[in-house]
């Protein structure tokens, strides 16, 4: 994690972003909808043009900002993503049809651990972005690592938990977010224990987890 003062000024050299994604920052600040950090944002889509994936699974697309932004950082790309809420399924929609990239993004309403079949039909995936609920991330992992490709990429997001997982329990006074850092915890241990992945954790935003499917032998 970073000082206030160099958020700040990295924040600072971001290249302005489109109205459309302003008007969805507004959007998530008003509704006080979670979605990735400015500097956070900014590391997923480098990866994503490092990568250069032709097909990305989204699990959690919210108001559908995380996914337009990387269809604009790599137009040629198709993004599936899933929603399990339905006033943010709705707004994604709207937000990903003013945009123009109905033909780029399909999404999905519902539970991610409920439409499986559905998204293995638009698989497999070159890339997978993890940003749902937090105490299903193991999950979501062990499900949709089954369709990546050899060599994809599993993204998952919020990882440091607010630097909560560097504490000790007694220094984190909510009971809810004791047992959420628990879990978080556990599922970065897991993922480091994956010998068929590479990770990396980066502390950018919130926390990135960056896993590499290595090549079959």
């Amino acid at each position: 994690m970073i000082s206030d003062e160099m958020k700040h000024y990295i924040e600072e050299l971001v290249p302005e972003r489109t109205p459309e994604v302003l008007e969805m920052e507004q959007q998530a600040r008003e509704g006080n909808v979670p979605i990735m950090d400015l500097i956070g944002m900014e590391a997923l889509l480098q990866v994503i043009r490092l990568h250069k994936p032709k097909k990305i699974l989204e699990i959690g697309a919210a108001i559908g900002y995380s996914g337009i932004r990387m269809i604009q950082a790599m137009p040629e790309s198709n993004l599936v993503t899933v929603e399990r809420d339905p006033e943010r399924y709705s707004q994604a929609v709207d937000n990903i049809a003013k945009v123009g990239m109905q033909k780029s993004i399909t999404i999905l309403e519902g539970d991610a651990l409920e439409l499986t079949d559905t998204i293995r039909a638009h698989g497999p995936y070159d890339f997978i972005f993890i940003d749902a609920a937090k105490g299903q991330y193991k999950r979501f992992f062990q499900e949709y690592e089954k369709m990546l490709v050899p060599e994809g990429v599993i993204v998952s997001d919020n990882v440091l938990f607010r630097g909560f997982v560097a504490k000790t329990d007694d220094q984190i006074e909510s009971k809810r977010f004791r047992k959420l850092t628990e879990k978080i915890r556990g599922y970065n241990e897991f993922l480091y224990e994956q010998s068929h992945f590479i990770t990396s954790i980066l502390p950018v935003g919130d926390g990135m987890a960056i896993s590499i499917l290595k090549p079959k032998e």
